[in-house]
């Protein structure tokens, strides 16, 4: 069953429900998907819905362009009274983002589909998966006008790539190749462009069909591996295989293994 539908009142983020896959696409292309205030609270309000109703999160852009961060015409000094509060658009704009799709009990799949800078690049690495087209590019544009990569970008930065290679970007602005990209590590995979969407939409539709509940723990389990010491890793591992162990996606999935035949998971 296909359902399109209105997140909002705003049209600067699209969202369509299909056959449990909530596509999201970011929707500013004249201004390469820069985000504003009203686009935060649409793509907040999409990633809520996916929680209650979908069981995987496909983001794209619009146009030529994934996302070009925040749009800086909102925060520019010269039309304000005094510099940018810019700690308070990370603490009630950026931050709640990245918790939140981090927070989502399920796969949320990027498929950037053009330039990726500023916090636009760090929105692409900051989900579970992502996959981008071979025209796209990474571009940390913070140091162009004397900015951090935020939005957890200082973060994963060094983290897939190694502070040498995470520095380098962050300081140069070099823009940084898809291709490469994924040769580094900081993204699952390289499509050419036409093929993009289509794998894109063929994972996330394998994802919305499979046991959710154990890509949720799969998902826990990774984030956690972070900070853990390698003790209290192999206690969370116990936790979530008694948990995983004890759901309905894993009777289902043994009893198809053992019938020969394909599960049908419902994610519980």
């Amino acid at each position: 069953m296909r359902r399109e539908d209105k997140m909002t009142e705003s049209d600067t983020v699209l969202v369509r429900l299909e056959a449990g896959v909530l596509h999201v696409t970011l929707n500013r292309p004249e201004r390469l998907n820069s985000f504003t205030e009203e686009m935060h609270a649409a793509l907040r309000a999409a990633l809520t819905r996916a929680e209650a109703e979908a069981r995987c999160v496909l983001l794209t852009g619009a146009g030529r362009g994934f996302c070009a961060g925040q749009d800086l015409g909102d925060r520019d000094p010269r039309k304000m009274d005094g510099p940018p509060d810019l700690g308070d658009t990370v603490r009630r704009l950026w931050a709640p983002l990245i918790r939140q799709i981090k927070a989502l009990p399920m796969p949320v799949i990027c498929a950037v589909n053009g330039v990726a800078a500023g916090a636009g690049s760090s929105l692409a690495i900051a989900c579970d998966i992502t996959l981008a087209a071979e025209g796209a590019k990474f571009i940390q544009s913070f140091s162009k006008v004397g900015l951090i990569p935020d939005t957890s970008g200082s973060w994963h930065l060094p983290k897939l790539l190694g502070p040498q290679r995470a520095m380098g970007l962050a300081l140069t602005a070099e823009p940084l190749p898809a291709q490469t990209a994924a040769d580094w590590g900081l993204i699952w995979k390289c499509l050419p462009d036409a093929a993009l969407l289509d794998e894109a939409g063929a994972l996330a539709a394998k994802f919305a069909s499979g046991p959710t509940f154990g890509y949720a723990s799969t998902k826990r389990a990774m984030q956690a591996a972070a900070t853990n010491t390698l003790d209290a890793h192999l206690e969370l591992e116990e936790q979530l295989m008694k948990a995983c162990g004890e759901s309905a996606d894993y009777a289902e999935g043994v009893a198809a293994f053992l019938d020969k035949r394909q599960p049908e998971f419902r994610g519980k």
